[in-house]
């Protein structure tokens, strides 16, 4: 009888063990990427008085520009959680832009969330190409009778 209750416990030991093992696995893991905001710094920034200049020094480089007609400066902050070996996700996004008029003073600053992103869907669609699709067995055997006997060339 108290060997079998000794089996049991450390089954159940082991199962615990398991348990945690599994447990610590799916922790998240976080990774924050891009920009290091500073809300003083960029609330320091004042609408047609400072320039480009001014803002390079005060909030630094940006993450990524754009000039389509009017230059705007983006400072991207983003935080990704990833459950084991699973696609991460985003939790966490701040976008800083920064427009700049003609003159090169600030124009405009405009702030976007996570709640701001647009998917973007991807079109799916393939080329089909010429020819017959075949199947893995037709694949892995389809050469069988195709080579040549031993002491003939190939091709004829």
């Amino acid at each position: 009888m108290s060997f079998r209750l000794l089996s049991l416990r450390n089954l159940a030991t082991i199962g615990a063990i398991f348990s945690m093992i599994l447990a610590l696995g799916c922790s998240p893991i976080s990774d924050k990427r891009g920009y290091i905001r500073d809300e003083m710094k960029i609330d320091s920034v004042q609408i047609g008085v400072d320039n480009k200049e001014s803002v390079y020094q005060r909030l630094g480089s940006p993450s990524t520009t754009v000039s389509l007609g009017l230059d705007v400066w983006y400072y991207i902050t983003s935080r990704e959680e990833r459950f084991g070996f699973f696609a991460p996700k985003a939790t966490y996004r701040e976008i800083t832009a920064v427009a700049f008029d003609e003159d090169d003073f600030v124009a405009d600053i405009t702030d976007y969330g996570l709640e701001d992103g647009k998917v973007v869907s991807y079109v799916s669609r393939k080329t089909p190409t010429r020819g017959k699709e075949l199947t893995l067995l037709e694949q892995m055997f389809g050469n069988l009778g195709r080579l040549p006997a031993p002491g003939q060339q190939q091709g004829r």
